[in-house]
């Protein structure tokens, strides 16, 4: 016989989702316009109900134990997808035409995608648009939270549950070096100006120039592939950049390696028209 599901309320998951989110309980507390122990109590009620152990003891303070992610993982999900559901009735309600919250990494907002976003607001001058452009990680922590509704990021090797995606382009990514260089042999590349430590494309960058028997030296690291850019242009060192942001000053060398741009939305989320319209352009881009 199956197990009955247990009775969770939505509000023991945001108070789960505040406290993984905030510094401190008190802070937790205050975002969700309870006490201290009201936050508390509603946090042991959960733990019960699902008979699992969610935090641990630290000192003084209670921090979530890292067998608990399943479970802040639904939680984030449920109430991201409440939200999304609460915010299209109250547009109903109040006769207001949208807005739509998108993300992109800087190459998919400058080089890809600059056309897509001014026709959008030509086309939908009564939606409220709003871009933030940064690294994928940061976009899709953003999409899991629900304070974006669409991102355009490098598609890693393993997407979070919860999460729809789907592929809009690929682009060559290319070795870039200071005007004047010849490209010879690899073991003679360098110093390096890349993506940060932790960036997926930089993982690719690093594991392919390995391969190529390319040193290795570090120079300088960015997120923004403009400011890599810059520092090639001051003789920092070399990058390696899509082929879109590569410019005509500087020597263009061998591709590397394509990678994919994809768009991402949470599964299951009440698709608001004009979100859906923005990701039709999207789609149909010519890039």
């Amino acid at each position: 016989m199956a197990r009955a599901l247990p009775d969770i309320s939505l509000r023991q998951l945001e108070y789960l989702v505040a406290v993984a989110d905030a510094p401190t309980w008190s802070v937790a507390a205050e975002r969700v316009g309870v006490s201290p122990s009201a936050l508390s109590q509603g946090l042991g009620e959960l733990e019960r109900r699902i008979g699992v152990s969610l935090f641990e003891p630290d000192g003084r303070r209670r921090v979530l134990r890292s067998g608990a992610q399943p479970v802040l993982d639904h939680a984030r999900q449920v109430v991201s997808l409440t939200h999304d559901l609460v915010d299209w009735s109250d547009r109903l309600q109040t006769a207001r035409s949208g807005r739509v919250r998108v993300g992109m990494v800087d190459v998919a907002a400058v080089e890809h995608f600059p056309e897509v976003l001014r026709q959008f607001r030509r086309d939908r001058p009564d939606v409220d648009l709003t871009l933030s452009v940064a690294p994928s990680a940061e976009l899709l922590d953003g999409l899991r939270a629900g304070a974006l509704d669409l991102i355009v990021c490098v598609d890693p090797p393993q997407w979070p549950g919860g999460v729809e995606v789907e592929p809009l382009l690929d682009e060559p990514i290319v070795v870039v070096a200071p005007a004047g260089t010849r490209f010879g042999d690899p073991g003679r590349w360098g110093p390096w100006v890349v993506f940060p430590t932790g960036s997926h494309t930089r993982h690719q960058i690093m594991g392919r120039l390995a391969e190529l028997g390319a040193p290795l030296d570090v120079a300088a690291e960015s997120h923004q592939a403009d400011v890599l850019r810059q520092m090639v242009e001051l003789g920092l060192g070399w990058t390696v950049l899509p082929e879109s942001a590569a410019t005509a000053d500087l020597e263009r060398g061998p591709v590397l390696f394509d990678r994919r741009l994809v768009l991402a939305r949470r599964a299951g989320s009440v698709h608001d028209p004009a979100a859906e319209a923005l990701a039709d352009l999207l789609r149909s881009a010519d890039t």
